[in-house]
């Protein structure tokens, strides 16, 4: 079932021809896509492995302005961030939602908690006040506010305002990639490009369906090298030299047990003196991160990031029982690809921001995008947009709003029509949320669908999977409009099912062999199978 989206476009991708092509379904090739579609160009996409695949479904979580740029000066950097910051807030109010921050300084930290607060205050002015307001805490307050932390070394410390994604990062990942594909983009996951040449001025790309070994030509005008920490790897294969490449930072996150029911995320500064958070994740917390420089994307958690993380986290809470590597749920590792100019590896390493870059071959009509974060991608997407007209490929439609939730007439309708039917009196009792926000937030105008299947048969309102927040009718929707190919896709990606719910409890859980059946139909147990494999790697 879920197979037609994807066979479909296979074909078309053999069958047309593009303005261009997006090599790489992370986040800024998504935003690339969906920017370029909305405003009418031929737009086709295809990405190695699923869509948010690598570094999109690995990260914090936190859609931020970068507040920790100040202390390297860095204030336009800050600046840009905090529009793009605000900018989503407005347009995914559902999705990019406020959340506090309480900061604790230790004494002896390499600035005085006050000092560090008036930061926290210029951050707030730079965000144009669109936030609440900073304010200082002392060590006292810290420990009443939340009697988690361990204050016995605390000097003092702060609370301030930024943002965080309700979902997970690679579902909102996703939601550009829908976009697009509602704006006519071409798009196909687990497609992987082999190699480009151009030819009577368009580029022909050979490319393989990982799924079915065949081989496809796609013909475009230009393409976008969007392929995230591979973008240095991507740009030889089609001989393309520029002046920016990448160093990466690897990233480590650990899910455990909800640490404190209080909705802010616990920021401190860990042992080598990076920043290190406790962010809610639903009925979980998410520890880390690390910053390890490495050489190479191919990365994975170790015993030594495991026991930096649980260590720090002791330390700087008052546990009874402290963390152990029983506790963790699960882990998230990705890397951060940090933009660089020149030919050297050599850099000031605390000085690497997450800035992105568009390096353009205005001759070869190629576009590569360097380094970047999820806050900023709004402004990736316009500046793709720019540059591909400016290489001479017609943009039908300047200004089309190519991102965001439905307008606020269109969501009242629908709260209305759940209102009417009692939608939320069908939520479950391991969900937080009620289901008419939960489906909004999710799907947007799709959502009127996932009401009238709930009419036809009131089941389809509930969980397949204890504590995983989707139901039947979900999973019927992601069969139909999600492209997704493994049982891992749907878990990890299009939900955080994996990250919140322990893998034997994925695995006992009697409804995950109908969630397969809705998911693959006749190829329900070979997936699951595959899956269940996965999960004992």
């Amino acid at each position: 079932m879920t197979a037609t989206l994807r066979n479909s476009n296979l074909k078309k991708l053999r069958d047309h021809s593009f303005d261009v092509l997006v090599v790489g379904g992370g986040i800024n090739g998504a935003v690339a896509a969906a920017s370029l579609a909305g405003r009418g160009v031929r737009v086709a996409l295809v990405d190695r492995g699923d869509f948010a695949g690598g570094v999109s479904s690995n990260s914090s979580n936190l859609a931020w302005g970068g507040i920790k740029y100040l202390e390297s000066l860095e204030f336009l950097l800050v600046s840009k961030l905090c529009r793009s910051r605000n900018r989503l807030m407005r347009a995914y109010p559902s999705t990019v939602k406020e959340i506090r921050f309480l900061t604790t300084i230790q004494r002896g930290f390499r600035f005085p908690p006050f000092f560090v607060y008036l930061g926290s205050v210029l951050y707030w002015m730079m965000g144009h006040f669109v936030t609440r307001a900073p304010r200082f805490v002392g060590a006292n307050a810290i420990e009443s506010a939340e009697p988690v932390v361990n204050t016995s070394k605390a000097a003092g410390g702060l609370e301030y305002s930024d943002c965080y994604l309700y979902d997970n990062d690679a579902r909102f990942v996703f939601g550009f990639i829908r976009k697009s594909l509602n704006f006519g983009c071409i798009a196909a996951n687990y497609v992987e490009s082999l190699a480009s040449h151009r030819e009577q001025g368009q580029w022909i790309t050979s490319a393989r369906d990982v799924i079915s070994g065949q081989t496809i030509e796609i013909r475009s005008k230009a393409i976008i090298n969007a392929c995230g920490p591979w973008v240095d790897s991507q740009n030889i294969a089609v001989g393309e030299q520029t002046e920016h490449h990448h160093l990466f930072s690897k990233g480590v996150h650990l899910i455990v047990d909800r640490i404190t029911d209080n909705k802010r995320v616990l920021t401190f500064f860990a042992t080598d003196g990076r920043l290190f958070f406790l962010i809610p994740m639903g009925p979980k917390t998410c520890i880390g991160t690390t910053d390890t420089q490495v050489e190479t994307p191919l990365v994975e958690v170790t015993d030594e990031d495991r026991d930096f993380i649980l260590a720090n986290a002791n330390a700087l809470l008052d546990l009874d029982p402290p963390l152990t590597r029983d506790s963790i749920i699960a882990e998230r590792v990705g890397v951060r690809p940090l933009a660089i100019k020149g030919e050297s590896g050599e850099a000031d390493w605390v000085q690497l921001s997450r800035k992105h870059v568009i390096e353009v071959d205005e001759a070869r009509q190629h576009l590569s995008i360097f380094g970047g974060k999820l806050t900023d991608c709004l402004n990736v997407g316009d500046e793709v947009a720019e540059w591909i007209d400016r290489l001479g490929i017609e943009v039908p439609q300047r200004d089309n709003r190519w991102y965001g939730e439905p307008g606020l007439e269109l969501r009242e309708e629908f709260m209305l029509q759940a209102k009417l039917m009692e939608l939320d009196s069908l939520t479950d009792p391991s969900s937080p949320e009620p289901l008419s926000e939960r489906f909004w937030r999710r799907y947007g105008e799709s959502a009127f669908g996932l009401l009238e299947r709930i009419r036809e048969d009131e089941s389809c309102a509930s969980l397949l999977i204890k504590n995983a927040e989707y139901t039947r009718c979900e999973i019927e929707l992601a069969a139909r409009r999600e492209m997704i190919v493994k049982l891992e896709d749907f878990m990890r990606r299009r939900s955080k099912i994996e990250l919140v719910v322990r893998n034997a409890d994925i695995a006992s859980a009697p409804g995950l062999r109908e969630a397969c059946e809705i998911l693959f139909g006749e190829d329900a147990e070979a997936k699951l199978q595959e899956y269940l494999q996965s999960l004992q790697a």
